[in-house]
């Protein structure tokens, strides 16, 4: 099933080789391509009078600095400065005293540093006159002047997570404290955005964490300083917050009104909310209905479907029929392991389970509130987005590298027996987004339409289209893009009505990471609702490296095998495919049902940053340590929904 994929060569896509795409409207393109016949002959150069995304942009929307309340406790220094510089390609030195460099510069970065709170460490490292006249910040600055800043800190979170944080201390939007770190983060962003090189968004997280169930979001403006000036983050604790997502949308369009701006909102991993990130009855004592559901397809365009903390595409028991389903989870209980995970919970946790409820309330409320694209990032706590298996700089400062971190405890609830180790902490991962130029305005815009995918590391490129026409000479053009957006629509999209007796088609294409391992598969994740409401799914393999053949009972294909040499953190590209290419047509399709197909591209093992950290400090990894990974890319999907 290998197909030679024809959109060039790895060290073209390093070069920035432009992929063609087009805008989703094929309708648009047609009259346009008229009217531009009319002017002059059809251009000879296929890369010419191309008005569309040309190329995805790598980079993290989800990073934290020192100006985070549990960033600065857990010791880091470095500012959201010092973050943009890191990701542009800069050496930095970390907060633990390590110089650090990307092998890449990331194209894109949203400093996204927690909203309440912020900014109140660098103030209390540097002494800050206003803290030091209160007894308590005077307390804690004694404290990590005299080397018990540890125990300063594990002081300052336990107060401000159980709301016995001075009042006089905290750092309230409104006063000249919390405007002021708002505006440094304004600033930094602003002095690091490089139209065409390097986009520095501004953003934050907030931050809802009632009982340590998590329900953040980052919101991401489209807007300079100009406008983001005008407003302060929302927050959690009232009366200058709220933890309800509802109140947050409410900022977000107050936001818009006021400024003429634009706002989007990327909601949490859900792993770790304890059931509540996707609910389809009620939430927060108010049921789900369907002012709730336009709200949240409206404001919340992007899922962040792997990070630091797991990945939350699916779990073995909601997929148990997905032999991949099972990769770098964390389901053992909530942020802070105080409730203990239960399988009634995974449902409302997961992507793909969203996915398919979401056709379900589609069909109950008129909009789908679960029909986002997805992406991946960090959540790294360090100001360092450094999530390659060989560069991995860990989720918080003391998990940077050293030899006593694959032993380490990260979570460790004595209450609950919840205990998660610091080798399941993950590298990962990035956002990739196609857009038409690295600019503010141009990336936000694709990530407005979903046109994303997310990957746990590796910058493979992907390329997903539906429609009603493809052929199977197409996944031989040397242009899928060009294809792929005359005959249908990229990622994030929707299929337009299905012509009577037609089935859909679907144009996949990958290309390796450069400097990454070869490809495996490329699979079609399919979920669908029948008439009398029940929810299916199914995962197909449509395009795969070598000779190998489905296995004629079960359908599935044989292992790609495995090169990775664990002790000496290697691997060798002996098997796989660089890249992969297909045309398929579902075989199952009903037009009568909704659905949704997204893409999942799987990697051959390499080794996962706890082999490196083995061989690079000589030590030993305890039992049960995960030493290798199949690190994989998840387009946003694309939806049918019969009589559109």
């Amino acid at each position: 099933m290998t197909k030679t994929l024809l959109y060039g060569t790895a060290l073209a896509s390093l070069m920035g080789f432009a992929l063609p795409a087009i805008a989703q409207d094929a309708g648009a393109l047609d009259k346009g391509k008229a009217d531009a016949a009319h002017q002059h002959p059809p251009a000879y150069s296929p890369y010419a009078e191309r008005d569309f995304p040309t190329r995805p942009f790598f980079g993290d929307t989800h990073l934290h600095t020192a100006f985070s309340m549990d960033a600065g406790a857990f010791g880091a220094k470095l500012t959201p400065r010092d973050a943009y510089r890191f990701a542009r390609g800069e050496e930095v030195t970390s907060s633990t005293g390590q110089p650090v460099k990307l092998s890449r510069p990331l194209d894109f970065l949203v400093v996204s540093d927690h909203s309440d709170n912020m900014g109140f460490f660098p103030d209390l490292f540097a002494g800050k006159p206003s803290l030091l006249a209160d007894p308590t910040g005077k307390k804690w600055y004694d404290m990590m002047q005299s080397g018990k800043g540890a125990d300063a800190a594990i002081e300052i979170i336990v107060a401000f997570s159980h709301g016995t944080f001075p009042k006089d201390l905290m750092y309230f939007p409104g006063t000249t404290a919390y405007k002021g770190a708002w505006q440094e983060t304004i600033a930094a962003a602003e002095e690091y955005n490089n139209p065409g090189l390097f986009t520095a968004f501004i953003g934050y997280e907030w931050t809802s964490n009632t009982g340590g169930n998590n329900l953040h979001r980052n919101v991401i403006f489209r807007d300079n300083g100009d406008k983001a000036s005008q407003v302060e983050p929302f927050t959690v604790y009232p009366p200058y917050g709220s933890d309800n997502p509802v109140d947050l949308w409410k900022w977000m369009g107050a936001y818009e009104e006021k400024t003429g701006g634009d706002v989007l909102a990327i909601a949490h991993n859900g792993n770790l909310s304890s059931g509540l990130m996707f609910p389809t009855v009620e939430q927060f004592g108010k049921p789900v209905d369907r002012e709730y559901v336009e709200q949240r397809a409206k404001w919340e365009r992007l899922y962040e479907t792997s990070q630091t903390k797991g990945t939350g595409e699916s779990h073995p028991f909601l997929s148990p029929n997905d032999e991949f389903a099972s990769f770098e989870i964390w389901d053992k209980g909530n942020l802070d392991g105080s409730v203990v995970k239960t399988k009634e919970m995974l449902e409302f946790e997961y992507a793909r389970s969203a996915l398919k409820n979401g056709l379900k309330l589609e069909r109950e409320l008129g909009t789908n509130p679960y029909k986002f694209g997805l992406i991946s990032s960090s959540d790294a706590h360090t100001g360092l987005t450094a999530m390659e298996e060989d560069n991995f700089f860990g989720k918080t400062t003391p998990q940077e590298p050293s030899p006593e971190r694959i032993g380490a405890t990260f979570v460790n609830n004595a209450q609950t027996g919840v205990k998660i180790m610091d080798w399941e902490v993950g590298a990962s991962g990035y956002a990739a987004v196609w857009a038409k130029d690295n600019t503010r305005a141009s990336i936000w815009d694709a990530m407005q339409r979903k046109e994303t995918y997310a990957t746990t590391g590796p910058r493979m490129l992907v390329r997903f289209f539906g429609g009603w026409e493809f052929e199977s000479k197409d996944a031989q053009n040397r242009l899928p893009g060009q294809i792929g957006y005359t005959k249908g629509v990229p990622m994030g999209g929707d299929l337009r009505a299905a012509p009577e007796g037609k089935k859909p088609t679907f144009l996949v294409a990958a290309l390796k990471d450069p400097l990454g391992a070869n490809l495996d598969r490329y699979q079609i994740v399919k979920g669908w609702l029948e008439a009398d409401g029940k929810l299916n799914e199914k995962v197909y393999d449509v395009a795969w490296s070598g000779d190998r053949k489905p296995d004629a009972g079960t359908g599935k294909l044989p292992s790609v095998g495995d090169t990775v040499d664990a002790a000496n953190a290697g691997w060798t590209n002996t098997i796989g495919s660089p890249e992969l290419s297909a045309v398929w047509e579902d075989p199952d399709f009903d037009a009568s049902q909704p659905a949704f197909y997204y893409g999942r591209v799987i990697e051959i093992p390499t080794p996962r940053w706890t082999a490196y950290d083995v061989k690079r400090f000589g030590v030993k990894a305890l039992p049960g340590t995960a030493m290798t990974i199949t690190e994989r890319a998840y387009t946003s999907p694309i939806w049918y929904t019969p009589g559109t």
